[in-house]
C-alpha cells in the first residue's frame, strides 16, 4: 500500500479497530479523546501494543520516550502524528 494514500479517516479507523480488538469500547472514543487516564483509559501496556500494531500497520516508529506520551495525546493528535511520520517517510524517499 502507498503511504501517499492513506489518510487520517483509515488511522482512526485502524486505532480504533485495533482498540476494538484490545477489548477497549470505542462507542464514545473519537478524536478529541485522549489515548489515556480520562478518556480512552488505555494504560502503559494497552499504549505500548497500539504503538506496536501502528508501527507495524503502518511502517513507523515511536522512540521509548514517545511511547509514553501516547497516554497524554487524544485519538486525533496521535492519527496526525502517525499522518505526519507517513509523509515525512514519504518525502525522504
Amino acid at each position: 500500500m502507498s503511504t501517499e494514500a492513506i489518510t487520517l479517516d483509515e488511522i482512526r479507523a485502524f486505532v480504533l479497530s485495533a482498540l476494538g480488538e484490545m477489548n477497549y469500547d470505542t462507542t464514545d472514543v473519537d478524536d478529541d479523546t485522549r489515548l489515556g487516564p480520562a478518556g480512552a483509559d488505555l494504560e502503559s501496556l494497552a499504549l505500548a501494543e497500539l504503538g506496536v500494531r501502528v508501527e507495524e500497520r503502518f511502517g513507523v516508529r515511536f522512540d521509548d520516550d514517545e511511547a509514553e506520551l501516547l497516554g497524554t495525546m487524544t485519538v486525533g493528535e496521535f492519527g496526525a502524528a502517525v499522518a505526519a511520520r507517513l509523509a515525512s517517510a514519504t518525502a525522504g524517499h
